[in-house]
């Protein structure tokens, strides 16, 4: 299922997405209260971080590959999860390019930088590398507001295909993408979730009056 986060600017819909991999333990002085269940399992309890990130993959709003091939990003985390073997390597970037529907267009510049590619082609290896290490969630924070209509669309059509395989939880300003491609919506004010439901209905016959403000746009 895709669930796409929705509502103004600081209104929280950051903050929360990167709870969700413990990505604020990071931030001096975040303080956290409350549960957050991973099959079961409280990810705020006594988890292993690495194990947890392993699990709940992230994407950012700007492309952000490493310095290096094409091949080395998607290898980079399945290698420092212990995997040395060249032939399962091979495999594990093969598949993960493919997933990301970009292999068809590097599968002949492996060796390249990654730095070399154009955005869209960045903001799709990022994906890939993502899925290189197998994971149960993907988190994207606004992945397509530093793109263009077409390469956007493109990433749009993946996480549709994505969905079959990953649970995914997407930021976006864009509420036309949310009505695309998610399947369920929260919108988010000032600090706080105000609604949340099924896209359709959200969109359609939204329950709160500022939800229903802020997506005829009145305000936002």
């Amino acid at each position: 299922m895709i669930t796409a986060f929705i509502g103004p600017s600081g209104c929280g819909k950051s903050t929360l997405i990167k709870s969700l991999n413990r990505m604020n333990d990071l931030v001096e002085g975040c303080k956290i209260t409350g549960d957050i269940m991973l099959d079961g399992e409280n990810i705020y309890g006594n988890i292993d971080v690495n194990a947890l990130r392993k699990r709940v993959g992230m994407v950012f709003q700007k492309p952000n590959p490493f310095p290096m091939s094409v091949y080395d990003n998607i290898a980079y985390g399945p290698r420092t999860h212990g995997i040395k073997s060249k032939f399962k390597l091979n495999e594990i970037v093969e598949k993960s390019l493919r997933d990301a529907a970009i292999w068809d267009e590097l599968k002949d510049r492996l060796k390249k930088s990654a730095l070399s590619l154009s955005g869209g082609q960045q903001q799709r290896l990022c994906i890939a590398r993502a899925l290189s290490v197998n994971p149960d969630v993907l988190l994207m924070d606004e992945p397509t507001s530093a793109l263009d209509p077409i390469s956007t669309s493109k990433i749009e059509e993946l996480v549709i295909k994505l969905k079959r395989d990953y649970t995914i939880v997407i930021v976006t300003h864009n509420m036309q993408q949310a009505t695309r491609i998610s399947d369920r919506t929260a919108f988010f004010l000032l600090g706080d979730l105000i609604e949340y439901g099924d896209t359709e209905q959200i969109f359609s016959i939204p329950q709160d009056k500022r939800c229903e403000d802020y997506i005829t746009g009145r305000f936002g």
